[in-house]
């Protein structure tokens, strides 16, 4: 059943890609992939956030106990996309090394949560912290696409991003890391994908408090020239009002 569920799923993001292909057909194929990691974002942290939150059982309390019937069918859909994703990417080499190593081990980790029928709860969790920024960052790219990154609306989308990656991912996620290697209920193999994720998402921490400070630095220097410029305008106006007086 779990097995026809994971094709079922991969079959649905494959032909929602062919309807975006077919509908945007002067975008290019990564704007319609995208378009796809976009819905499945949305759709994935929906489901299990209900799962989580509404449904239960509770990730930090509740690691490694048998998987409920919500927690499989999301887990199911997700690992569809991910084949999907992770064919796509491969294909048109769109990605690098520490994505492709992402998307292999929520493969990994979800096929094991799958085939033990336990720990369905933090693989969950873990993939709720893992997509409720990746709205956003497809959003970004999407700015970038249509020449409106470069506005308040891009640096609010960017802050954002930095701030609930920061929250989620690294904040609470460490909570949940913590929860994982001392509840004695967890596979060992599972407790390994949980570090293997942790450390990855201290790269992409890494990668993105890299970026912010560049771009922050980019924005402080813009400022202080522009204000500059604007100082010596403004003397430049007084020189020849008195001049004229």
């Amino acid at each position: 059943m779990l097995v026809l569920e994971v094709i079922c799923s991969l079959i649905g993001w494959l032909c929602l890609y062919i309807l975006f292909s077919c509908t945007f057909t002067q975008r290019s194929p990564e704007w319609n992939c995208r378009l796809v990691t976009l819905s499945h974002g949305i759709l994935i942290v929906l489901l299990t956030g209900y799962a989580l939150f509404i449904d239960g059982p509770w990730a930090f309390t509740h690691a490694g106990t048998d998987n409920t019937e919500l927690q499989a069918v999301a887990l199911a859909v997700c690992l569809g996309y991910f084949f999907f994703d992770m064919s796509w990417c491969i294909c048109y080499g769109s990605e690098g090394p520490v994505m492709l190593a992402h998307h292999t081990a929520s493969i990994v980790g979800i096929l094991v949560a799958l085939f033990l029928g336990k720990s369905g709860c933090e693989t969950c969790a873990v993939i709720f912290g893992s997509e409720i920024t990746n709205p956003l960052l497809q959003t970004r790219w999407f700015l970038r696409q249509v020449g409106r990154y470069d506005s308040l609306l891009g640096d609010a989308v960017d802050l954002l991003f930095i701030l609930m990656f920061t929250f989620v991912r690294v904040g609470v996620g460490s909570m949940l890391f913590y929860c994982e290697i001392t509840s004695p209920r967890p596979s060992l193999i599972m407790k390994a994908g949980g570090v293997v994720m942790y450390v990855l998402a201290w790269v992409f921490m890494v990668d993105i408090a890299k970026f912010g400070y560049k771009k922050s630095r980019t924005k402080y220097r813009r400022w202080i020239e522009k204000h500059k410029l604007e100082n010596d305008n403004r003397q430049k106006l007084d020189r020849r009002s008195d001049k004229n007086d």
